[in-house]
């Protein structure tokens, strides 16, 4: 966990901020030139959630081992969360996993990164007048089976959409980058697991943020994402927050 006493009511989660595979695993098995790619880790998001966390003064706890061995943003009961094959990358480590083994891998990842998670927020929702706010980091690749992703920052949701929304209001700040929602990844394809317990389950606005890894390459280009996304986030969170306070406001009935 990283700056666990920020005062903002943000708390930030990077589920994919790592490469590191246990040696014990001997790589999964994974052929040299995958070893450094997307399906390992979300290239940049570490770097980018870590500057985000400065910024806005916000808790963030991130994952320290790689998706391949575990996916905190996935069930235990899902085979996605022990991926035997990432697009066309084949996964050696993870081909015919039986039960003692998922259950290992789940209570030594899984277990301890939502305990984290969950802890913190109900430590927040006890000694702050705020609650928390959920907004999870991801990175995705500009080409996916075979295909280019015109899409350079994408806003996600489950069941509640209210923050996802409030962020695509202000997209017309940003002429220069091309906002989706729900792309390119959406509620139908299974990745807002973490949305759904730390955030919907809780009673939290939430939000999952995707952004293009090639434009995370350097600091330049991750500051200006950061940016870009506070351009998005700040806003929303003010308007969100306006109705709560006229609430509050009001004298009360006669």
């Amino acid at each position: 966990m990283i700056n666990n006493n920020g005062l903002s009511p943000v708390v930030l989660v990077c589920e994919h901020a790592s490469d590191y595979i246990p040696e014990a695993l001997g790589d999964l098995g994974l052929a040299k030139a995958d070893r450094q790619s997307h399906a390992v880790w979300d290239i940049g998001a570490r770097e980018l959630s870590r500057l985000l966390s400065r910024k806005l003064d916000a808790a963030l706890i991130e994952g320290c081992i790689s998706r391949l061995v575990y996916d905190c943003n996935r069930p235990p009961n899902v085979p996605s969360a022990f991926p035997a094959q990432s697009e066309r990358i084949v996964v050696p480590g993870n081909e015919g996993l039986d039960a003692a083994a998922r259950h290992e891998r789940s209570e030594a990842v899984y277990v301890p990164f939502r305990t984290t998670v969950q802890s913190l927020l109900e430590q927040r929702q006890r000694g702050s007048a705020s609650r928390p706010i959920v907004v999870t980091v991801h990175s995705f690749a500009p080409i996916y089976h075979g295909m280019q992703r015109s899409v350079e920052i994408g806003i996600l949701h489950d069941d509640d959409p209210d923050l996802a929304l409030a962020m695509m209001n202000n997209a017309d700040r940003l002429s220069g980058r091309v906002i989706a929602l729900n792309e390119p990844y959406a509620q139908s394809d299974g990745v807002t697991h973490s949305l759904v317990i730390y955030g919907v389950a809780n009673g939290l606005p939430n939000v999952m943020l995707e952004v293009r890894n090639d434009l995370l390459t350097n600091e330049t280009e991750i500051e200006a994402m950061a940016e870009d996304l506070l351009a998005l986030l700040l806003p929303a969170l003010r308007a969100m927050a306006a109705p709560a306070q006229e609430k509050d406001n009001k004298c009360p009935a006669n």
